[in-house]
């Protein structure tokens, strides 16, 4: 039986490429996962991540270690790594965002053995995705997860699962791969066992072969009368088990998988038989000061803002597959994904397109049964034709998988069509305020595509550079960034033929001196770094029904003297209110409702109150007094919401946010805190100053610095746990009273069963 454990403590770092035999001296005691090189959230020098690193790993081996087959598994490293077993090369692998093994067992003996890694943060031309610029940052080092696992001489190396005919007979169809460690003949017995949601085994199968092949073992198993669905709003999903047994033989491997219907069409994306328009975000993978060296709950939530906080339907993975973790939650809570190779514009010679044909097969090996991947991304991101290499692409990912199709994300017009979705960044959206009757949202997909019939087609970007916005930009900026996002949403929803639109892009995040603000950060974001929404995140949330959650969000800081001319219109009510009432000060209520003239296709318009239908209500007029301003929401004729904006805030209370208080040591679990400054009325203060002051306990680790300037009146942080028992966090402010939070952190032996992770207390 397979025994696997999760290896994150007891690594060793160094800088700079050194000896592979043995351990030097000078070395840091680090744990996985771990970056390489910790920056500063922006005006670092970015050739501080170009160089070369080596990990050290002593394992201890007793000879019955030796009786079985070990394999390490790398989830991810970045980038080029190499993978030594006490002097000996072993592995080499390219790709910095797709997991691969290393079998140890032929180079190892009795006693301490010692596993080195070394790999480069050099941009390697001759690697996908480097070769041209990238508008984003590769940080170097062992960010995902590290496992060691033992097995006999054979083992199941994987599975996919295949569902077919989902609404009307569904059955189930399984591709085994079995994998030869060390010499073995004789028959192998296989037992397949279906659980569903429940936990309940429905159904078990059983087969025999004569001996390990290198083919995929292939078996329809099951055909079942009724199944419960894989969907956005009931993501049910089953477990496949696998036990294989022979003469000293017994492997076991169990995988998820849901049962789900997803196909574009020139009529829109339509899953388990119901349209659905896709609103979705594109997501880079990286993090404040530590790159990408985020665990297990860092990548949760980042699907749980998308989805829940957010209201997002799909999430992008740009430019590169991304954690496992953020893709099982996808799975968990029901957000559709749209996954791609690594790449940005740039496309390399041959043998640079083969090693780019291989990340398409890594990345669908890898996720192949993810219920929440709906398209398969097989093209560099925004790059040229090139007929010969986007065949291979497409046909290498047709192979392994034909239950899905396939997309190739591009930004010129009348690009070859090698895919099943034409896959379009439109960012034909500039200012528009010189001739409005001019405008173009979005274009038409077939004056895209220049082909003569409709195809199903898709928007991959939108917004992002073309209107970069901080979240504490002044008023006129917000509204203006808000606008863009409501203009280019709302064409999207007016076009049967566009199954939706991703925006770009989730949060702000690091990039090249090339790009971005100059200080090698790209504000883009619907969300800041640290995931607190700006102004135009409430676009999305506002569009989801209020049955789950009411949005009332005025683009305004309400002030007068924020706007030229001190002037208060227009006023946008992000809202999924069906009208809100608004009363300035004592005065009467006026109501308004959605804007559906401008925005005639979005589920919940905005509100918009300009001179137009202003009417004889006082909002900031010169010359009236400054009032505070209520707005109350309905829905069905009751009232669901009501909020107040203060005409003169005070700094009042120190809001603290945090993820978890219970954490687990030694796994690189986090917690985010998130700190706002807010009025009397609760809400936050966009001018608020101060620099509060952060501790932690010997036990936690804050990333990043001590000291927090607050930045549009809020400061945001995550801390990382290692040693277990009691941790605190003490945040010292000079306006608000000294906030401590107190966290438990347990001490938990991770490791996998059965392919399954389990925890020890």
């Amino acid at each position: 039986m397979r025994d696997t454990h999760s290896i994150h403590k007891n690594w060793f770092f160094c800088q700079g490429l050194q000896k592979t035999n043995q351990m030097p001296e000078q070395c840091q005691r680090i744990e996985i996962p771990h970056n390489a090189v910790d920056v500063p959230f922006n005006y670092f020098n970015e050739q501080d991540l170009h160089q070369d690193f080596t990990y050290y790993y002593p394992l201890a081996c007793h000879e019955n270690d030796l009786v079985k087959q070990q394999i390490m598994r790398f989830e991810g490293v970045m980038c080029n790594a190499h993978v030594y077993v006490n002097g000996v090369l072993v592995q080499q692998y390219s790709d910095g965002f797709t997991p691969f093994d290393v079998h140890l067992t032929p180079h190892l003996h009795v006693g301490e053995n010692l596993i080195v890694v070394t790999l480069s943060g050099v941009e390697n031309p001759n690697i996908p995705p480097f070769g041209g610029m990238i508008d984003f940052l590769c940080f170097p080092g062992i960010y995902r997860d590290v496992s060691v696992a033992s097995f006999d001489a054979v083992r199941i190396e994987n599975i996919k699962v295949e569902t077919c005919n989902v609404l009307t007979q569904p059955s189930v169809n399984l591709k085994v791969m079995l994998q030869e460690l060390a010499p073995y003949t004789g028959p192998l017995n296989l037992t397949f066992t279906l659980v569903d949601p429940d936990g309940e085994s429905i159904a078990t199968e059983q087969w025999s072969v004569a001996t390990v092949t290198s083919e995929a073992l292939e078996l329809n198993v099951f055909s079942l009368d009724k199944v419960q669905l894989w969907d956005l709003d009931s993501p049910k999903r089953y477990q496949v088990e696998v036990t294989l047994s022979g003469m000293n033989i017994n492997d076991c491997y169990r995988t998820l998988f849901g049962f789900r219907e997803a196909e574009f069409t020139v009529e829109g994306f339509y899953l388990n038989g119901s349209r659905r328009q896709l609103i979705g975000i594109n997501r880079h993978q990286s993090y404040p000061h530590v790159g990408y060296a985020m665990g297990k709950r860092a990548q949760q939530l980042d699907a749980d803002i998308i989805k829940y906080e957010l209201g997002f339907n799909l999430a992008r993975t740009s430019h590169y597959p991304q954690s496992p973790y953020f893709l099982d939650r996808c799975d968990e809570i029901g957000l559709l994904v749209f996954e791609e190779i690594a790449g940005w514009q740039h496309i390399g010679d041959k043998a640079w397109q083969q090693k780019s044909i291989e990340n398409v097969a890594a990345m669908v090996k890898r996720d192949w049964n993810h219920p929440s991947v709906i398209l398969w991304g097989v093209r560099i991101n925004e790059s040229p034709d090139d007929h010969d290499f986007y065949t291979q692409t497409n046909a290498m990912a047709k192979r392994l998988d034909s239950t899905r199709q396939t997309g190739g994300v591009r930004c010129i017009q009348n690009s070859e069509y090698l895919e099943d979705v034409y896959t379009m960044n439109d960012f034909i959206l500039t200012d528009s305020q010189l001739n409005p009757a001019a405008a173009v949202n979005l274009r038409s997909p077939q004056n895209v595509t220049g082909l003569d019939n409709p195809v199903p087609y898709l928007v991959t970007e939108y917004a992002g550079h073309m209107y970069p916005t901080k979240r504490h930009d002044c008023e006129v900026w917000q509204n203006e960034h808000v606008m863009r996002h409501l203009k280019v949403l709302d064409a999207s929803f007016a076009n049967p033929n566009i199954s939706g639109a991703i925006a770009w892009c989730l949060f702000d995040y690091n990039t090249h001196r090339d790009f971005g603000s100059g200080d090698k950060v790209c504000y883009h974001g619907v969300t800041d770094a640290f995931r607190v929404p700006k102004f135009a995140a409430y676009v999305y949330s506002s569009q989801q029904s209020p049955d789950n959650g009411v949005v009332i969000k005025p683009v305004t800081y309400w002030t007068r003297g924020e706007r030229p001319e001190a002037k208060a219109l227009p006023l946008v009510i992000l809202t999924n209110c069906d009208y809100v009432d608004v009363q300035v000060g004592s005065g009467e209520s006026r109501r308004f409702y959605p804007d559906r003239g401008r925005f005639a296709h979005l589920p919940h318009p905005p509100i918009v109150i300009d001179q137009m239908n202003q009417g004889d209500l006082p909002l900031g007029d010169w010359g009236y007094t400054w009032s505070d301003l209520k707005l109350s929401g309905y829905v069905n004729g009751e009232k669901v919401m009501e909020t107040e904006l203060s005409a003169s805030p005070v700094p009042t209370q120190l809001e603290v946010t945090v993820q978890t208080t219970e954490l687990n040591a030694h796994c690189g679990d986090t917690t985010r805190v998130v700190l706002k400054a807010l009025d009397q009325k609760g809400h936050l203060m966009p001018y608020f100053q101060d620099v509060v002051r952060v501790e932690v306990s010997d036990n936690l680790r804050l990333i990043g610095p001590g000291a927090l300037s607050m930045e549009g009146g809020v400061a945001s942080f995550w801390v990382r746990a290692y040693q277990g028992g009691q941790g605190s966090i003490q945040i010292q402010s000079q306006v608000f009273a000294l906030e401590n939070i107190e966290l438990m952190v347990k001490e938990c032996l991770v490791e996998k069963k059965d392919n399954k992770e389990v925890q020890h207390g």
